[in-house]
């Protein structure tokens, strides 16, 4: 009976928001148009270190000035607590960015064993548990109910909700990486559901980052561990890429690729997969921002590829904003962030990554969360004959 309010709920949520979706793209789009005008000026170093995410355990945030005055895109938050004072500190980094343009702050607040910031941010059930409850209308609720204990706390990004397809009843591990943080195993009730969470989210003021494109449900294992694949690519475009078309023709702003690979689309993980952006880009029309999964993700290391080598493949294949795993130490994460700075850099210089592909990256992580002005046209003076 649940499913059949689901499915119902879902057509409505649909036709409404639909609607208005069309506004919302037009506007996005004219503020990465603004973006790309405003990094068109930048040096080379900003450009590439606006598409690099530091990670840092959130007990050492104060450790992160450096990272805010280079220009850096975001900060990606570790750990399951954060000090009191957490919101003051992000406020202090972020009045510290160039032109005092805001960084994207996130974290995984995707609910049950996946949750970060434990004394700040609201607590959540595991999305499997609230799609089995809930209505979309209290899964909304939930969303904008943690979004505004995020955004309380300075957090403007979560990289949630999970838009996996797997219904399987078990803790995400090696074998699966999924299990209950997917709202659901069947396609439509998983996009709902999932819609429904990233609205709140949205009603919050935080950005959702849905995750893991093209699908990860029934994948042969999970990527942080080592290599592992899809399901077949005829497969997942009936089943995996269901939940993210919802999300798309909803207007979700910002994606994040997996490190699978996709069986009959793509050899290459898909966080570095040109393949895979191609159909995310093309096929689904999305026009936002693509994040990468941890670079730092076994999947990578098995191809030998360093966060630094493997960032310079992403952006070549069109993502926008590169993401590392877990930190050994502040510095430890802010001389990675420099190395991968360093290696984009070099591949614009070597002709192997293009300028108009990096600077079109940066506008997409500037304008994901600043309302960017487009510069003034410049003063022209005619000089008219006979004047004084």
């Amino acid at each position: 009976m649940r499913k059949w309010r689901v499915l119902g709920a879902a057509m409505i949520l649909t036709s409404l928001v639909v609607g208005t979706s069309a506004t919302t793209t037009a506007s996005a789009t004219s503020n990465v148009a603004c973006a790309t005008q405003v990094v068109s000026t930048w040096t080379l170093p900003r450009l590439a270190n606006e598409t690099i995410s530091v990670s840092v355990n959130a007990t050492n945030i104060g450790a992160m000035g450096p990272a805010a005055r280079a220009g850096y895109g975001g900060l990606l938050l570790i750990g399951s607590s954060a000090p009191t004072k957490f919101a003051n500190v992000v406020a202090t980094l972020q009045r510290e960015r160039p032109e005092k343009y805001a960084m994207l702050i996130m974290t995984d607040q995707e609910g049950g064993g996946v949750t970060r910031l434990k004394n700040l941010v609201a607590a959540l059930p595991w999305a499997q548990t609230m799609g089995k409850n809930l209505t979309l209308t209290q899964i909304t609720a939930e969303g904008k109910r943690v979004g505004l204990s995020m955004a309380a706390a300075g957090v403007n990004t979560d990289l949630a909700p999970v838009l996996d397809v797997d219904g399987r009843a078990e803790e995400p591990g090696a074998k699966n990486p999924d299990g209950y943080r997917s709202f659901s195993g069947v396609p439509a009730a998983a996009g709902s559901d999932g819609v429904a969470f990233l609205n709140g989210l949205r009603d919050a003021g935080v950005l959702a980052v849905v995750k893991h494109f093209p699908g990860l449900g029934g994948a042969t294992g999970n990527t942080d561990y080592g290599p592992a694949a899809t399901l077949p690519w005829s497969t997942l475009k009936k089943t995996g890429l269901v939940p993210f078309e919802d999300a798309v023709n909803n207007g979700v702003t910002a994606v994040m690729l997996s490190n699978a690979t996709v069986p009959g689309l793509s050899s290459l993980p898909s966080s570095i997969s040109p393949a895979v952006i191609q159909v995310l880009r093309q096929q689904l029309g999305f026009s936002g921002l693509i994040v990468t999964d941890s670079l730092t993700a076994g999947a990578l290391g098995a191809l030998h590829l360093g966060v630094p080598l493997a960032s310079v493949k992403a952006l070549s294949a069109g993502v926008d904003l590169v993401l590392a795993g877990s930190p050994r130490s502040p510095a430890a994460s802010l001389l990675l962030a420099q190395e991968t700075s360093n290696a984009i850099q070099k591949a614009v210089t070597a002709g192997t990554l293009a300028l108009a592909t990096l600077q079109g990256a940066a506008a997409q992580v500037l304008a994901s969360k600043n309302q960017v002005s487009c510069p003034s046209p410049p003063v022209t003076t005619t000089t008219i004959a006979g004047a004084l």
